[in-house]
């Protein structure tokens, strides 16, 4: 049986977002599951990513300074600042 460690329950999701850098650059995304602490997110091909930048998620008008605990090729985990 595996050991659930996060701080707050993720949901499962499945929408867009955007991930916005603060060189001013945008990167698309999709949201694979969140919680109040942070997400998972699939982007199309691993990118160097800055210490923090901000998830946007417009369908939910929501904008979470974040930045990656983990990456796995195009696969990453967020936790929100």
């Amino acid at each position: 049986m595996m050991i659930e460690k996060r701080a707050a329950p993720r949901h499962r999701v499945l929408k867009h977002g955007t991930l916005a850098f603060p060189s001013g650059g945008v990167f698309d995304c999709t949201v694979r599951n969140i919680s109040s602490t942070g997400a998972r997110v699939d982007i199309a091909y691993p990118i160097a990513l800055p210490d923090a930048f901000t998830l946007l998620i417009e369908t939910d008008q929501l904008a979470r300074r974040c930045h990656a605990v983990w990456s796995r090729e195009q696969r990453i985990g967020l936790a929100f600042d």
